[in-house]
């Protein structure tokens, strides 16, 4: 595991996915693991914080998350944009190795019975409410954060740092066909101070 993962207060989990980056989910249920991108992931709630996803019906960790109740949003790096266009274009259903294919390494942390990637910059752990009209209609699941975790090069203290972190440690945003862009610059307006 890496030396730099730090655990984040759950109060201030919620700001490691407000930046809008694409994410990674991964879900875990007797004994099969999976990972996959997505693009459409938001905070939700503060207290307990909660995070919307969408997740499509033909997704093997759609299936995965639903049995198990759990799963994992984590945030890949620009280093991970290839590992992170596969997964998000492949499938478990077809390519049962879809996992080692893309080189994605797992681990745990203490207490949680799930699959995290290795490398990327912050990992939530979330437990799914059940909401099936959502889920059925609009493939749109909510789960609330029951662990936090980031990698302290790039967030410390409730607030991102990509500013004077290494570029490949920025995360990703994806705009169609292979395209992402990292995260780019700091812009600070007026005199707020980061709190």
């Amino acid at each position: 595991m890496n030396e730099f993962i730090k655990a984040v207060p759950l109060d201030k989990s919620w700001r490691l996915i407000n930046h809008g980056p694409t994410i990674l989910v991964s879900a875990r249920h007797h004994g099969v693991d999976n990972v996959m991108a997505a693009a459409w992931a938001c905070g939700l709630d503060f207290s307990p914080p909660k995070l919307t996803v969408v997740i499509d019906k033909i997704a093997k960790t759609r299936e995965l998350l639903e049995q198990s109740g759990m799963f994992v949003i984590q945030v890949p790096t620009a280093k991970q944009a290839a590992m992170t266009l596969q997964l998000g274009t492949e499938t478990l259903a077809t390519q049962p190795d879809k996992l080692v294919r893309a080189g994605v390494e797992l681990f745990n942390f203490d207490g949680f019975d799930l699959p995290f990637v290795e490398g990327c910059s912050a990992w939530l752990a979330c437990k799914l409410i059940p909401e099936q009209h959502n889920q059925q209609s609009y493939d749109l699941y909510i789960g609330e954060i029951v662990g936090a975790w980031a990698d302290k090069r790039v967030f410390e203290n409730g607030h991102w740092l990509f500013e004077q972190a290494p570029a490949e440690l920025r995360s990703l945003h994806y705009v169609a066909g292979g395209h992402f862009y990292a995260i780019g610059e700091e812009i600070i307006v007026g005199e707020s101070e980061k709190k």
